[in-house]
């Protein structure tokens, strides 16, 4: 099967096939509630186990009078009253399905590889919580660790933002409201195929619309659960794309994969990234589909996925900051 510059890679059909041999219903037809346990089944398997070299606390910060929940992970080889460089990851799952357990082991994974801590914000899903709850969730998290987050060994001077799909959006939307505010602590973003806009009639979403994981029927009623208002969907914290600037953004890498219905808008926020910001490495995975970075433990593509923004992570929050 060719529909890319790049072969589907093997695996990838594999997965493919298993999924359409599963016969579950479409996330769509069966409702937010019973599609966060059917992607829970799934996700959580396929993302592979949190190493033994990770240890991991839970904790529930506060800030502007709401309990967010968090899950600090931590290489087991540091020293507990170190304080470690720090990525504030937001987990993807279209703004509706997801959480901290789904996203367990990539998140365990990043922190070994990467031998910094990871912050994983259980923030609030939609449609109960629609637009611009998830963003404000995740502001929250980066201005608590910018200033407690020391009490739990986050070193508050070195700080990264991230996140894949709807997270990377959300990590991406962060990324402009630190530069508004002037937050020299954030150094690097790191956006695996993020949501970077409201829209799907880009190349992608019509070359890929159907049978390759997500499609854009899907990732329509994901929108329709986050933004259900029209006017939200120009947004810049709903479609970091559409900022009138990103220029002054922190350093970036972004991740896309070859036969996804967000390539396109990935690839066109890695140029805006590249052209006005802080700068801006685009790592295309060509023969994977949407959500290989958290399917570890049945791709190789996955593992080098992680591999390579572990060493970004790594290069950015200790080598650089030396």
């Amino acid at each position: 099967m060719r529909r890319n510059d790049v072969p589907l890679d093997p695996e990838a059909q594999e997965v493919l096939e298993l999924q359409a041999a599963s016969g579950r219903p479409a996330w769509s037809s069966i409702g937010p509630v019973a599609a966060r346990q059917q992607f829970a089944e799934t996700r959580t398997a396929s993302g592979g186990v949190r190493p033994d070299t990770v240890r991991a606390s839970d904790h529930v910060i506060r800030r502007d009078g709401r309990d967010l929940a968090v899950r600090l992970y931590r290489p087991a080889a540091a020293s507990p009253k170190a304080l470690l460089p720090t990525v504030i990851w937001a987990h993807g799952g279209g703004w509706v399905v997801g959480d901290i357990d789904t996203h367990d082991g990539t998140c365990g994974q990043l922190a070994a590889q990467a031998d910094v801590a990871v912050l994983s914000v259980d923030y609030r899903l939609a449609p109960e919580a629609p637009f611009p709850a998830a963003f404000d969730d995740m502001v929250a998290a980066l201005d608590w660790a910018s200033h407690e987050g020391d009490s739990i060994g986050i070193d508050p001077h070195l700080l990264a933002l991230g996140g894949d799909s709807a997270g990377g959006n959300l990590a991406a939307a962060a990324a402009l409201w630190a530069r508004d505010r002037a937050m020299n602590n954030l150094r690097f973003q790191l956006l695996v195929y993020p949501v970077t806009d409201c829209a799907t009639g880009t190349a992608s979403y019509a070359r890929f619309a159907d049978g390759f994981g997500l499609t854009r029927d899907s990732m329509q009623w994901f929108l329709d659960q986050y933004t259900p208002r029209a006017s939200d969907r120009s947004d810049w914290r709903a479609a970091p794309l559409r900022a009138a600037s990103v220029a002054g953004a922190c350093p970036a890498m972004l991740i896309t994969a070859g036969f996804d219905p967000l390539r396109d808008e990935g690839r066109a926020y890695a140029r805006r990234l590249r052209d006005e910001g802080g700068g801006c490495d685009l790592v295309e995975f060509g023969g994977m589909i949407h959500g290989f970075f958290g399917m570890s433990a049945l791709l190789h593509g996955g593992r080098r996925a992680i591999a390579t923004a572990a060493l970004a992570l790594n290069e950015a929050l200790i080598d650089r900051a030396e």
